[in-house]
Formats: structure tokens, sequence, C-alpha cells
């Protein structure tokens, strides 16, 4: 049963209560929380997810709550909790659902070492994988979201989950998180999107969350193989420019873009050496998302051939 298929009141019973277990990818998710806001960002942007039983074991439990004592009434504070600790400083309790978002993010990079964990975005075509990373406010996410909205599959917009085994990547597929401009831009590119609310003020600056589509929730299960590593970077008016990049310099920068490298050590080393080694690599400068979903389209055609 998906969220949206879940009656209401055993969703505010869950989430009030034992906790509302989610499938999201590989992980199980349980998730605690008593803030109406929670409960409206989990209900506009999981409906499509598997809903597992509250017996079900989760691979993380994510508690967002009210900070306690006088912090209930004034200036309230909402509250990440993990394992009976507060990993992060309380936030201002209109950013709850996004910090529900970040913590789940906490969550998977500081645990699951059963990956490799770059931080980047992924998005695929006829199985084959692009990877996305780059620093923040270099457009990474922007891009992402613009070429999901062009029937590209969204494998992850924060994190790709490299398998030690065979370099393949297991999809994600969280909402595409989106701040400042990047939210006008990205609304009127895709109209039909799905969007949470925006929360003003925070570090980032004002965020929401993008939607991913149901048809690619539905193919969730699925992994794919590299086949490109692109470093995007958005350039005002810039034409896309797409320049070969050494592989030697992309295995190091992508080492640095890791949240595990250094803790895996050597199995670390040879998935990303495996990565490398099956992607053609380039830097990529684009101002027009139109003219980047192109050539992306662009290097698809090409490897058909």
């Amino acid at each position: 049963m998906t969220l949206g298929e879940t009656p209401a009141a055993i969703i505010n019973e869950s989430l009030n209560g034992k906790g509302l277990v989610l499938r999201i990818g590989p992980f199980a998710f349980r998730i605690i929380s008593d803030i109406p806001s929670v409960h409206a960002g989990l209900l506009t942007l999981y409906t499509d997810y598997q809903v597992l039983e509250s017996e079900c074991f989760a691979d993380f439990g994510v508690c967002i709550a009210e900070g306690a004592g006088w912090r209930r009434w004034f200036r309230r504070q909402a509250v990440f909790r993990f394992d009976g600790v507060e990993p992060f400083l309380p936030l201002p309790i209109a950013h709850a659902f996004p910090l529900m978002e970040w913590a789940m993010n906490w969550c998977i990079s500081s645990n699951a070492h059963q990956y490799l964990l770059l931080h980047a975005a992924v998005v695929e075509r006829n199985g084959c994988a692009a990877i996305l990373p780059a620093p923040s406010g270099s457009g990474k996410s922007t891009l992402c979201a613009a070429l999901v909205s062009r029937g590209w599959r969204l494998l992850s917009d924060e994190m790709a989950l490299i398998s030690l085994e065979d370099a393949s990547i297991t999809p994600l597929g969280r909402p595409i998180s989106l701040k400042n401009q990047s939210i006008e831009i990205i609304r009127d590119f895709a109209p039909d999107a799905v969007f949470s609310a925006v929360t003003k003020d925070t570090a980032k600056g004002r965020v929401t969350h993008m939607k991913v589509p149901r048809s690619q929730v539905m193919r969730i299960a699925e992994p794919a193989r590299p086949r490109w590593v692109v470093f995007p970077r958005y350039v005002a008016n810039c034409p896309p420019v797409l320049s070969p990049r050494s592989k030697a310099d992309s295995m190091l920068e992508l080492g640095r873009n890791s949240f595990n490298y250094v803790v895996l050590g050597k199995a670390g080393f040879d998935a990303l050496s495996n990565v490398v080694r099956s992607s053609d690599c380039f830097d990529f400068k684009y101002g027009n998302l139109s003219e980047a979903i192109a050539l992306f389209d662009g290097l698809v055609d090409q490897s058909l051939q």
C-alpha cells in the first residue's frame, strides 16, 4: 500500500505514535512527528512511496518533534532526534519539513557504508546514468529537476549510492531540493510539477522540494550503470559548453565529493575507480535549461550509435 492509499486516520495515528514506516529506495524510514507541516509535506511529496507495517524493521528512525518546555509556546522550535540524541541544533518550527529532509540525508550519509556515497545528483536514460557532482550554488539541482521533467529518470538529487561490488547505482529517488531563484525557474520550466510549501529564512535561503513523478517512483528498484560524470556550472547567458575532463582529475574531485571515501579505504578506491573507468567525464557550463537538456539527450544518442 502506498501513502496515497493509506487512510488519513492511520497516517496521523502512525506519525503521532510508533511511527510511519516508508520504503524509500533501499531504505526504510520510521518517521515520527507531531508537527502539521511535516504531515502536509509527506502527503504532498511521498504519496507514491510504499508504507510498511509499523512492526517492520526500519533502517533509520527520524523523529521531528516540537521543542520542549517554554519553546512549545514561545519562538517554537523543531528538533531532530535520532536514537535518543539530537545531532542538529533546533530550528524554527516553520523549518520542520526541510529539517526532516536534511535529517534523512544525514542518516544515510553517516551510516550507509554498504555504498560509496557521493554528493551528487544522478539521472538516468536508457539504463545509463549521468552523475552530476557539484558544490552548492552550481545549478546541479536545477539542472537535475529540469532533466527529470523532460524524461530523464531521477536516481537521486543529493547522493549517489554506488555499489562496492560492481559500481552500479542504486536509486534513492527522494524529492528534489530547490532553493532561491531555482524555485521560480523550475516552476516556470515545469508548470505541471508538484512542490512542497516554500520555507523562508533557512540557512540556505528559501527552499522547497519537487515531487518525483509517479512513473519514476514505480521504477525505484531499478539500478543503473554509470556512463557519464558531468561537473555542471550555471553561467548566466552562457551557451552549453561540454569540455572533456581527465579521468584522473575527475576521480580526485569525486573523492572530495564523497561522504565516506576515506572511511571505506580500498573498497571505496576500487568502487570509485570503476565508476570513472566506465564513464566519460566532462565539465559543463550552461545558461539555458532547454539547451542543456538537448545536449544531454545528444549524449544518449551518441551512446546508442
